[in-house]
């Protein structure tokens, strides 16, 4: 259902390995990857898993819900936006990745997921 959307999102990133719609609980919804050495299942849930422990602590000093989350190794950018209370877009870019394309499309992705979620 969603394949179409998060194709046009990793088409539009230079350098997006792979996006996926990842619910709360840290499961994939839908998964759209170039790059098929990446397991999304379990980076989405370890990062869900950090989001959630960063947005408990941002609770208790009234500093406002977590909207994007990044990690840079030497190898990947990976990325979470939320799109919706319930869900999140997890971006994975390669080193050569457009970071500002990626963030301005993490932005844009609630209007094109809010009529479905």
């Amino acid at each position: 259902m969603f394949e179409e959307r998060l194709s046009g999102i990793r088409r539009r990133i230079e350098g997006a390995l792979a996006v996926s719609l990842v619910a709360r609980d840290g499961i994939a919804v839908e998964s759209e990857v170039a790059d098929s050495d990446l397991d999304l299942e379990v980076l989405a849930a370890e990062l869900l898993t950090q989001v959630r422990a960063i947005a408990d602590d941002h609770r208790e000093l009234s500093v406002g819900a977590v909207r994007q989350f990044s990690i840079t190794t030497d190898r990947y950018t990976l990325m979470l936006g939320a799109v919706s209370e319930d869900y999140f877009l997890l971006l994975v870019l390669g080193e050569d990745g457009n970071f500002g394309r990626a963030r301005y499309e993490l932005r844009r992705a609630p209007l094109e997921f809010a009529k479905d979620l």
